[in-house]
């Protein structure tokens, strides 16, 4: 072969045509009806994180825009956003921010509590892991009623960080959750890349 000659076509990439990204990673999450409890239809994500090309797809989007946005590190939050947020900081170049339960974290934490339909729930952060010479990019599985991710944006302002923004894979717009993040992130940009 010769440089003028063409080569052997590539196949086709999994993102290109009708739905492309969106399509991709829709495929890949399965409903599971009254889960975990009678009339909820549970979205399971671990089919799409076992197809090694619809997980890096979500990895390359979800990094593209924290580093579109000027990212310095990724939060993500319990748990499911640890699993979508390390991988995005790794392909990003950037550091890694657990957003936990309380009690789960070692030494020195700032807490948030925050309303949950029936009662309250506090996250943490350690204080020491962002500073006021850090941009956050906050990413989790699923946006619902908005209540973790208002949390995280509350503590990651307390220690002195700016929010870059959130990014979530799936948005349940159905639930209120984007009317309250977005009056938390104050002009921060938001990123769904499904919505259902």
């Amino acid at each position: 072969m010769t440089g003028t000659e063409p080569g052997p076509a590539s196949p086709p990439s999994p993102l290109q045509g009708d739905g492309g990204l969106a399509r991709l990673l829709a495929d890949r999450i399965r409903d599971v009806p009254d889960h975990p409890k009678p009339g909820i239809v549970f979205k399971d994500i671990t089919p799409l994180l076992a197809d090694p090309v619809a997980l890096t797809a979500l990895t390359d989007a979800l990094a593209a825009f924290g580093t579109a946005h000027g990212a310095t590190k990724v939060v993500g939050l319990e748990a499911r956003g640890f699993i979508l947020g390390a991988p995005v900081a790794v392909r990003a170049g950037l550091g890694f921010v657990p957003v936990r339960k309380a009690g789960k974290l070692p030494g020195a934490t700032l807490s948030q509590t925050y309303a949950l339909e029936y009662g309250t729930a506090e996250v943490e952060i350690h204080a020491e892991d962002l500073g006021p010479q850090d941009r956050v990019l906050i990413v989790d599985d699923v946006l619902a009623t908005g209540g973790t991710a208002d949390a995280a944006i509350q503590l990651i302002r307390r220690t002195g960080a700016e929010v870059a923004g959130l990014a979530v894979l799936m948005e349940l717009s159905f639930l209120p959750g984007r009317a309250r993040i977005e009056a938390a992130l104050d002009g921060a940009p938001y990123q769904a890349l499904l919505t259902v």
